[in-house]
């Protein structure tokens, strides 16, 4: 894994130049099962931190997706939606969800790094 920043949503971030790639961690996925389907935004559709971008769903559970930061959504993963079972399989990998332009890279001061998400986790 990279250097992730997860809100408390359990969603993550990968900062790549002035893009982000977002997707569900890998504890969240756990906790809900083999993931079934995904409602994610349109190409072009803005984000808005701390607010709905999509849903998920699997046998177990169904949850709405929270924005960890503002932007323009650039690229969603044809592949999650095709086959959302990638997202338990590769979570950090091939199982993103979006590619997004951050409006404000300060918004990211809001996620926790890694270890910090790890310890939050582990407590749970």
């Amino acid at each position: 894994m990279s250097q992730l920043r997860f809100s408390a949503g359990h969603v993550w971030v990968r900062v790549e130049g002035s893009d982000a790639i977002i997707g569900l961690s890998e504890y969240l996925q756990d906790q809900m099962g083999e993931i079934t389907s995904l409602a994610l935004p349109d190409l072009g559709d803005l984000l808005h931190a701390k607010r709905r971008m999509g849903h998920v769903e699997s046998e177990e559970a169904s949850s709405p997706i929270e924005a960890p930061i503002s932007g323009e959504v650039l690229e969603v993963n044809a592949e999650a939606l095709e086959n959302p079972d990638v997202v338990n399989t590769e979570p950090y990998g091939s199982g993103w969800l979006l590619r997004v332009r951050m409006e404000d890279p300060r918004e990211l001061e809001d996620l926790i790094n890694e270890e910090e998400y790890a310890d939050l986790t582990t407590e749970v």
